[in-house]
């Protein structure tokens, strides 16, 4: 510190950190600490503590400089009359730690003093942040420096500043101007900057120049020769003074500070409240801790103190939004391509026809289109395979939709690309597994909804799946006792076979008989009918009503008359202990059987005689009373109703 400021100081009383009130009722109070935590609670503390709950508008003043250039003493000179309103001290250490403020009724002015450059902090990182927030929120700013020339780290501290102002607090402080209906936003321009610069020895700058405002203008040739801009603030003004005996002249600075007070044009006075808010807003927004070792110092503001500090899981590359973007529903983003891990699966597929028209729609495979029926889903993919389906051009691709010749759909319909992973991310764990569980609580339903019958598994799922898939015009496997033609009562294990022309139930050899059926929908090719039917040449009502609204049950009845075999075998899973079919058809986001010990929603301790069940939104094991809502979950590849926790039925956004 000089041996000028020193003298300047020997007079003044050491006061406690926090200042007493001065003779004219004015005290200074910590508005946010060294952590960035603001410490009034709501505006009206933050005006009263002011003591400006009558005044209709005022302005931000804020200086900074660096630590022991005596910020606060020049506060207290040109706005409180050299009143010690903000603390001062002749310690070697920073005597101002955060944010402090106080109002000064002459010129209503809120002034906020803060923390010094180049000092010793121990949240160096927090501390800069914190410092481009009170910038943000300013109409005024005095950069206080005691040196014999201009250095060039004030030039790169405001230039850094503008930068960073209209990169990160422009939209969220226009954001404020709508939520609060102002008329002019309060991003429409930064601040006005005034450097307040005090020398012992040397010229001030612009001192040979009659013209007023050459040392105006010689800074801003400065920051030019530098290669820097100041876009962000109104104006950037120089007022010096030359120091050879105490005590210093505030005069110029005052008037500068009076001049800018008065403009409107830029910048005009508002309510206390609102800088409050936006103070608040900005906390809000750009706060969190910032690790030292994670951030490069490449400028006074480097961007990871108001980007999202989320990393890529399987590149490690940076999150490139805002802090706490999450909160606006804003997904995470990075530059750059990412690389392929396969324990996160981050290869996607994308509609190769939205594509080229302009549009990223990712699809993922699925057992069924989210527009079938589930039963008639479950058919068709025991036949044709998983489904590709693009929201915008419906089903793209089925892997087995021809005997042979299939391509390959990254060949045809898709193009694939490998995406970013971040934590907490769930975007690429669905997959082909979870095909094997939807048919797992297909065959789960079919078991519970025959548990009436008498019949084994086997027959009990392939009746009911039947009648689920039918066309209107069949009889019910349940009203068939005997068959038609001969009346012989069915024994359980024997098989019933439905007449493609009359849908009576007959028995195999009341029903033996083949011959095209097109007036029911299907098609030329020779399908079983009974004896009378084909003695007939086709249904004896040929030409009624019914037989006019059969062709989307024909078509499903034809696909579950093809996949038969397939749905045999696959019902024969219940043969297999249950935790076997389970463990196996397990999605990878399910959390295991095993490592399930109490329910996630009402933390009960499961026992032996208590079911576990897992949401197929979150993939957490829950007790029955905490699953039972169903919801279509299509980012897990359920386009129906499924089963989902308390907790998940309760969000309000698509599963």
């Amino acid at each position: 510190m000089s041996d000028i400021l020193m003298k300047e100081m020997e007079n003044i009383s050491i006061s406690p950190v926090k200042s007493e009130e001065t003779p004219g009722g004015v005290q200074s109070f910590l508005l946010v600490d060294e952590q960035e935590h603001l410490q009034v609670r709501d505006e009206y503390e933050f005006v009263e503590r002011l003591g400006c709950g009558d005044v209709a508008g005022v302005k931000v003043l804020s200086i900074f400089g660096n630590t022991g250039d005596g910020k606060s003493h020049t506060l207290n000179h040109i706005l409180f009359g050299g009143e010690g309103v903000f603390y001062t001290s002749k310690s070697p250490n920073s005597c101002t730690v955060g944010v402090w403020a106080a109002y000064d009724p002459k010129l209503s002015l809120v002034a906020l003093d803060t923390e010094g450059l180049l000092g010793a902090a121990a949240n160096q990182n927090q501390r800069m942040r914190l410092l481009l927030k009170v910038l943000a929120v300013s109409d005024l700013v005095v950069y206080r420096t005691r040196a014999e020339r201009l250095h060039n780290d004030m030039f790169q501290f405001l230039s850094s500043a503008s930068g960073a102002y209209l990169k990160y607090f422009t939209p969220e402080l226009r954001a404020l101007s709508s939520r609060c209906g102002l008329d002019v936003p309060l991003s429409s321009l930064g601040p006005a900057v005034i450097i307040f610069q005090e020398t012992s020895h040397t010229q001030l700058l612009g001192y040979d120049s009659k013209v007023s405002g050459y040392a105006d203008t010689l800074l801003q040739k400065r920051f030019h020769d530098l290669g820097l801009g100041t876009e962000a603030f109104s104006s950037v003004q120089y007022a010096g003074t030359q120091t050879v005996t105490p005590p210093t002249d505030y005069s110029r600075l005052l008037d500068a500070v009076r001049q800018q007070v008065k403009n409107t044009h830029t910048r005009s006075p508002r309510q206390p409240g609102i800088v409050f808010h936006a103070l608040e807003a900005l906390s809000e927004r750009f706060c969190g801790d910032l690790s030292d070792d994670k951030i490069t110092l490449y400028s006074f503001f480097p961007d990871e103190y108001f980007t999202c500090s989320a990393i890529c899981l399987s590149c490690n590359i940076r999150c490139k939004n805002g802090m706490n973007h999450l909160r606006d529903r804003v997904p995470h983003m990075a530059d750059g391509l990412c690389q392929y891990a396969h324990q996160y699966n981050n290869k996607v597929l994308i509609c190769k026809r939205c594509y080229e028209g302009g549009r990223e729609v990712i699809v993922v495979p699925k057992t069924s289109a989210s527009n079938d029926n589930p039963w008639f889903g479950l058919a068709k993919y025991a036949w044709s395979g998983y489904v590709l389906e693009c929201a915008s051009c419906g089903v793209i691709y089925r892997s087995r939709q021809f005997w042979m010749g299939n391509q390959d759909p990254e060949s045809s319909v898709v193009r694939s690309e490998v995406k970013h992973v971040w934590e907490g991310s769930d975007t690429f764990l669905t997959n082909h597994q979870n095909a094997a569980q939807r048919v797992l609580d297909g065959m789960n339903a079919v078991i519970q909804s025959v548990s009436e019958y008498s019949t084994g598994p086997t027959k009990s799922v392939t009746a009911w799946l039947t009648d689920q898939v039918a066309p209107p015009y069949w009889r019910p496997n349940t009203e068939i006792t005997a068959c038609h033609g001969c009346q012989k009562v069915f024994d359980e294990a024997e098989r019933k076979h439905h007449c493609r022309s009359c849908g009576e139930g007959f028995c195999h050899p009341c029903s033996s008989h083949r011959m095209p059926v097109p007036e029911r929908g299907w098609g030329n090719a020779p399908v079983r009918v009974c004896k009378t039917c084909y003695r007939q040449g086709g249904p004896p009502d040929a030409n009624n009503q019914v037989c006019k609204i059969e062709p989307r049950g024909l078509i499903a009845r034809r696909v579950t008359e093809v996949a038969q075999s397939t749905l045999d075998m696959v019902s024969t899973a219940v043969d297999y202990p249950l935790c076997f079919v389970k463990d196996v058809a397990r999605p990878d986001y399910w959390i295991p059987d095993q490592d399930v010990i109490q329910c996630h929603q009402c933390s009960k301790t499961f026992t032996s005689a208590m079911a576990k069940h897992h949401c197929r939104a979150c993939g957490q094991g829950v007790c029955g009373p905490c699953s039972t809502h169903i919801r279509p979950v299509p980012s897990r590849g359920w386009d129906h109703p499924v089963r989902v926790c308390d907790g998940c039925h309760a969000r309000t956004d698509s599963l």
